[in-house]
């Protein structure tokens, strides 16, 4: 079983959308203080701009945990 770890932050747009930017394999030791940090720069600094619509505000960010079970098939 694999499991993997991933950082979504969810923002909100110009056009009242909500748009997520995902981080792979985040720092176990990551903080809620530097999540923010980071999600205030992405609105600060109007780098992205998802299906024209400029991202306006932060709206939640989570760990997302999956685990995945393969299964051969050549029996």
């Amino acid at each position: 079983m694999e499991q993997t770890k991933r950082l979504v932050m969810t923002f909100k747009t110009t056009d009242d959308k909500k748009v997520s930017l995902s981080v792979d394999n985040p720092r176990e030791d990551i903080t809620e203080t530097e999540i923010k940090s980071a999600m205030d720069l992405v609105v600060e600094r109007n780098i992205f701009a998802p299906n024209g619509g400029d991202i306006v505000a932060t709206v939640e960010a989570k760990v997302v945990v999956t685990d995945t079970t393969e299964y051969d098939l050549v029996l």
